[in-house]
């Protein structure tokens, strides 16, 4: 990884970069095609939040954005958070999407991976992420790195 934050992944001709201000319309691109795929709504004023809390270093929800040939293609975010079965930061790989138009290059796969790199280079003591079971192409690359566990989610929607 460069000093900038940048890393380049050969195979896939893409860089991975955090985002910045003039980045916003191209990543609101894919967050809206993102949500269209998972056929939801994220509201205006969360859409903006979170943008901001991407941006603000005392956040830790930490946004990359995957460039190819100059082009905004991918995003991944993720948000740090603590534990009660270890001492050191957990990372949730809550969001990852690549434009159609790109995928089978191996960006996802970078996403990931630079997701990886950055949970060892910083001694986060673990990485997760889910998909829809029925999710074939992302489970087929999340299948590279790890094998899905036992474990079924529940959740009750607040708000």
């Amino acid at each position: 990884m460069s000093t900038d934050g940048r890393t380049t992944n050969d195979a896939a001709r893409v860089v991975l970069r955090d985002p910045a201000p003039p980045d916003e319309p191209a990543w609101r691109a894919l967050w809206s095609a993102y949500n269209d795929f998972y056929e939801t709504k994220v509201t205006e004023p969360v859409t903006a939040a979170t943008w901001r809390r991407m941006l603000d270093p005392q956040v830790p929800m930490l946004g990359r954005l995957a460039e190819r040939a100059g082009v905004v293609c991918g995003f991944s975010i993720c948000v740090l958070h603590e534990g009660t079965w270890t001492t050191d930061p957990i990372c949730y790989l809550e969001d990852l999407f690549v434009d159609p138009s790109v995928r089978g290059g191996g960006i996802g796969r970078a996403l990931v991976q630079d997701a990886l790199d950055r949970a060892q280079a910083n001694g986060w003591s673990r990485l997760y992420w889910h998909t829809r079971a029925g999710n074939a192409a992302a489970r087929r690359v999340y299948d590279r790195f790890v094998s899905a566990d036992d474990f079924v989610r529940y959740r009750v929607i607040l708000r």
